[in-house]
């Protein structure tokens, strides 16, 4: 029994196939089904049912994932704890970003952190919060980009920075003359938000409280930011972005962001990791790379 035919199975699992868990691990499927092979002919039993789209752990196969993925977890640790003590950053990060932090922010943090840290391995996934709290749990994920307080217990949230909310709204919209919108001056039937799985849009509804049941105009679904401005762009709707956002927005259209009034109008952004974490020295690099960034532009405007 081997960590590399471990770390096949656990794969299959995840992904449900042998090709996709192939591609995932960088090796040939024939490679990965002999090594799987040879684990369930060592341990005398069958370990996944092929017959099965997609393919699924057999009970024994269920038994033995588990106490692989305690062997992966403690195999990992031996090797970061030891990194630690050295006072090494190196290993992999495997990240998982919101889609309403990762078009606005991972390029002003990765080439500096590449550069800095060249022994660290990157690997990031855009991800909803739900399924980020679940990878997070299953250890499928190291750490994740999050809004503040949307993770739950088990989970350590490093608190960085605010990201405010602002109103995008279309010139037809009756509001579209006003510089600083109340929340309680929204007509709900106008407002367009992010599909649901989305952090953001509980964040909204949670503001416009009671009022969250008011059927709109137009029922549209998207996990993009970009996507519905446009649909702003096109109709009489508003939506509700964050402050990172409003540097990609073109010129002609920024007399259409509005302030929002006092309240809880705003985020905080954070690095989400399991309580049990131990590649410490990685994610102070993580978070000092992103503040630093984020401070130089504070300070440029």
């Amino acid at each position: 029994m081997t960590i590399i035919q471990l770390q096949y199975l656990i794969e299959v699992a995840n992904c449900g196939s042998f090709s996709a868990a192939s591609e995932h691990c960088f090796v040939t499927q024939p490679s990965l089904s002999m090594q799987i092979k040879s684990l369930e002919e060592e341990l005398g039993v069958i370990l996944l049912d092929r017959s099965k789209k997609p393919v699924i752990p057999t009970e024994a196969g269920a038994v033995v994932i588990a106490q692989a993925q305690e062997t992966l977890k403690a195999y990992n640790t031996i090797r970061e704890s030891v990194a630690e003590l050295k006072g090494e950053t190196a290993g992999k990060l495997r990240l998982g970003v919101i889609p309403t932090i990762a078009p606005y922010l991972l390029h002003k943090f990765i080439p500096d952190f590449v550069k800095r840290y060249p022994r660290v391995e990157l690997e990031i996934r855009e991800m909803v919060t739900g399924d980020i709290i679940e990878a997070l749990r299953r250890d499928k994920i190291d750490a994740a980009l999050v809004a503040s307080g949307t993770c739950g217990e088990g989970i350590l949230e490093r608190d960085m920075f605010s990201d405010r909310f602002y109103a995008y709204i279309s010139p037809a919209n009756p509001l579209f003359e006003r510089s600083n919108i109340r929340i309680e001056d929204i007509d709900m039937k106008d407002l367009i938000l992010l599909s649901q799985g989305n952090c953001m849009r509980d964040q909204i509804l949670e503001l416009c409280q009671a009022r969250r049941n008011t059927p709109a105009h137009y029922y549209f679904e998207s996990g993009s930011l970009d996507t519905l401005m446009r649909i702003v762009d096109c109709t009489a709707c508003m939506t509700i972005i964050p402050e990172m956002a409003l540097e990609y927005i073109p010129a002609a259209r920024k007399s259409q962001i509005k302030t929002l009034a006092k309240g809880a109008t705003s985020r905080r952004i954070a690095i989400a990791v399991r309580r049990t974490y131990v590649k410490n020295s990685i994610i102070n690099a993580l978070e000092s790379t992103i503040l630093e960034k984020m401070q130089m532009e504070l300070a440029a405007r």
